[in-house]
């Protein structure tokens, strides 16, 4: 869209209005101020009047919507990919064709996206992966000025998953990358221990999203996470309530508020993200380390009684902000059931179906007044067999849609994440007619549409939704950003590991980096990748601007060796099924085969309609890592170099058990998800570590598996060759063990 067809009016003394010429709106004049005519029938209402609260204006539009347009409020949407081909999964076309096919450009708007705008009512999208940063922010022109054309003229909410991580692919974020300023993962950024430096890469993130049009952060992730298996670990702030409520605070507080003449009212306004903050009430406690995404994981569970402690994010970070704003505008609760812990009803349904979970405790206890949003696919059928992957309605599996997104919205719900069409908000709606009469059904659609138009109307989208495509080039990925970002990368690597102060290495030694083997795969979407056979782990090009390569050992002076956390799976294999088993297997964190011989004998939770025993357990059974010869690696270059130094650069996306490897090893750098120049800086002394574990590491599989997974602090930790603990807070620099202010804050007492 050429930005000649938006119309600037400016206000002396009041925002400036941005139209689309072609949209049908036109401008109102009133006591000398101008107001958008939105509704284009010449009449200011007061949803028009920017004079008037978030909450007045809010409360006027929802009034005047009819009940698919408060539906269609009501939903988000599914992933958005710019173009659509590049997710192999999308089957969005263009005017009918696929994108290869027509003459589309990429940030045109595809079939589907009209329906959602036009005939769904949809105004809140979320992108996934996209072609460049230049493609968001004219795609947001488009989306606006096809909605700004609509009755209502209501403006669009573009959402996002965390892209600033150089891990933005993973699989639940559905591959949402392009080229950005990298920062650490969550878990890193919590590894610095500085809620100021996250603070500020909260407010980057504000500035650049805000300058590509989008609005909504599907993030912070605030779960707790005491449950080292568990495959999500590295999007939270750690294992430490305290930290983590820190850290959670700062993130919004830097994510929402807007100053200067940025401001509007409140702290909120036009570099201000709505932050949905995730996952209510905590979602890393499943049990055995499982994930909710998959009916093997739906149970969370509370051995250690320990449910409170997963709330403080919460109750004591995000809905207690230092800032203007207050508090967090969205909340997202998890896929888990919260086993045993409705204190009201006993119901073992996931959260977003628990009236205890979200009206008793997250509205009325702890007083949320915001907008909750499910997480995806939620309301949608679960998978028919045990190998399938659908829906995520843990404990309504035996519902249809229009009675899942019921009970969502009678417990509290606002938003369904991942619905692309209303007919479940309608059918919900006509059930909710029939138990309590249209006039409170009515009431209660419209209290949702109220709390999701004043998130809009405090950005102010509904004055100016578009974006500068110029500016946006300024602002996104600047070189200050970048450098900000891996500056803050090598704050979050930690030195484990320095025996005999090895590192740092003089520029140029010679150093030997094993090959890996690529095997190829297939994930959760069933996207391929092939075998590509023995590579470098790392951008071999990189390491040489800093060290001499060789591949023959005996020339190294050093061995440098990159390895990953060991990856065993996700605790079931319907293989085991076959051949007469429950399919539940252990997670484990170690790299030789582990078998399970302590393992809890039975489950604490279990039942699913597809299973013929509630029984999960996974007692005496065996698992490998996927990656066992990164251990080999590491073994085999102490093998060939003898007494010259073996540095291992470990990348930690889970727990690890480093008993297998650390003795082996002169220094250990753990990094959770970083740029190779971030570590590489540190092994040469450009910079020194100054990171501390986020997360205890435990000695061995068998004081994880008599660990709860919902206590923080209750494993034995690894102690490595020098003596040192790798506890919660340990972490080291050029001249030992760091024992500084930090650590004195936060280091939990034993």
């Amino acid at each position: 869209m050429e930005q000649t067809e938006l119309v600037h009016v400016r206000n002396e003394n009041g925002p400036e209005l941005v139209y689309h010429s072609g949209s049908g709106v036109r401008v109102l004049e009133r006591d000398g101020l101008r107001f958008k005519d939105l509704a284009k029938d010449g009449e200011l209402h007061p949803y028009e009047d920017w004079r008037l609260s978030p909450e007045q204006r809010a409360a006027d539009l929802a009034s005047r919507l009819g009940t698919e347009e408060l539906a269609g409020l009501m939903i988000f949407s599914e992933y958005q990919a710019l173009p659509a081909n590049l997710v192999p999964i999308s089957r969005d076309t263009y005017h009918g064709k696929p994108y290869d096919e027509s003459r589309d450009k990429p940030w045109d708007l595809t079939d589907g996206q009209e329906a959602l705008l036009c005939r769904e009512h949809c105004r809140h999208l979320l992108i996934a992966k996209v072609l460049s940063p230049e493609t968001v922010a004219l795609w947001n022109n488009e989306l606006q000025k096809r909605a700004e054309a609509e009755p209502f003229g209501i403006p669009v909410t573009i959402g996002s998953d965390p892209r600033h991580s150089i891990d933005h692919s993973a699989e639940f974020n559905m591959g949402n990358g392009s080229t950005v300023d990298v920062w650490p993962e969550m878990i890193g950024l919590g590894a610095t221990f500085d809620p100021a430096l996250v603070k500020e890469h909260a407010e980057i993130v504000a500035r650049e999203y805000r300058a590509l049009g989008i609005s909504t952060a599907l993030h912070p992730q605030i779960d707790l996470c005491t449950e080292p298996r568990w495959m999500r670990l590295k999007g939270t702030f750690g294992e430490s309530p305290r930290m983590s409520a820190d850290m959670a605070r700062a993130y919004c507080d830097g994510l929402q508020t807007s100053e200067g003449e940025k401001e509007l009212a409140d702290g909120w306004g036009y570099e201000s993200v709505n932050a949905m903050v995730k996952h209510w009430p905590g979602g890393a406690t499943g049990e055995g380390g499982r994930d909710a995404h998959f009916h093997y994981g739906k149970y969370a569970v509370y051995p250690g009684h320990a449910f409170e402690e997963h709330l403080k994010p919460f109750t004591e970070g995000a809905f207690k902000l230092d800032g203007p704003t207050k508090c967090a505008s969205s909340v997202m609760p998890y896929y888990t059931i919260s086993f045993g812990q409705d204190a009201a009803e006993g119901n073992n349904v996931a959260n977003a179906y628990s009236k205890y979970m979200i009206r008793d405790l997250l509205r009325t206890k702890y007083g949320f007044e915001g907008v909750v949003c499910t997480d995806w696919l939620v309301a949608e059928d679960a998978q028919t067999s045990l190998r399938g992957f659908g829906g995520r309605c843990w404990g309504m599996e035996n519902t249809n849609k229009a009675q899942k997104v019921f009970r969502c919205v009678e417990a509290g719900v606002d938003q369904l994440g991942g619905a692309n069409t209303i007919d479940g908000l309608l059918g919900a709606y006509r059930l909710s007619c029939e138990a309590q009469g249209e006039a409170l059904t009515r009431s209660r659609y419209e209290q949702s549409a109220r709390r999701i138009l004043t998130a809009l109307f405090r950005l102010g989208l509904f004055e100016n939704p578009y974006v500068d495509l110029e500016e946006a080039r300024k602002v996104f990925a600047s070189r200050e950003h970048v450098e900000k970002g891996l500056e803050a990368q090598r704050r979050s690597v930690v030195l484990l590991k320095n025996r005999g102060s090895v590192l740092p290495l003089r520029k140029k030694t010679k150093v030997y980096v094993p090959k890996k083997y690529y095997r190829g795969s297939v994930d959760w979407f069933g996207i391929v990748t092939p075998d590509r056979g023995y590579d470098w782990p790392v951008e071999i090009g990189k390491v040489k601007e800093y060290f001499d390569v060789t591949e023959d050992p005996a020339e190294a002076e050093v061995a440098l060796v990159f390895i990953e956390s060991p990856e065993s799976g996700r605790g079931y294999d319907a293989s085991d099924v076959d051949a007469g088993g429950n399919g539940y297997l252990p997670i484990s964190l170690q790299y030789r085969p582990y078998t399970a011989e302590t393992a809890r004998e039975h489950s604490i939770a279990g039942g699913d309609p597809l299973e013929a025993s509630a029984e999960r357990s996974y007692r005496g059974k065996t698992v490998r890592a996927e990656n066992e010869e990164d251990l080999d690696r590491v073994l085999e270059a102490r093998r060939v170099m003898g007494d010259r130094p073996v540095i291992v650069s470990i990348r930690l996306s889970r727990g690890c058990v480093m008993k297998e490897f650390e003795p082996a090893a002169d220094a250990i750098l753990a990094d959770f998800g970083v740029q190779e120049t971030a570590v590489l800086d540190l092994l040469c002394g450009d910079a020194e570590p100054s990171a501390l574990l986020p997360l205890q590491l435990p000695a061995d599989m068998e004081t994880v598996e008599a660990h709860c997974e919902d206590l923080p602090f209750d494993l034995r930790c690894h102690t490595d060759t020098e003596g040192h603990v790798y506890d919660f807070a340990y972490g080291m620099n050029w001249r030992g063990v760091i024992q500084d202010e930090r650590v004195k804050n936060y280091q939990y007492k034993k």
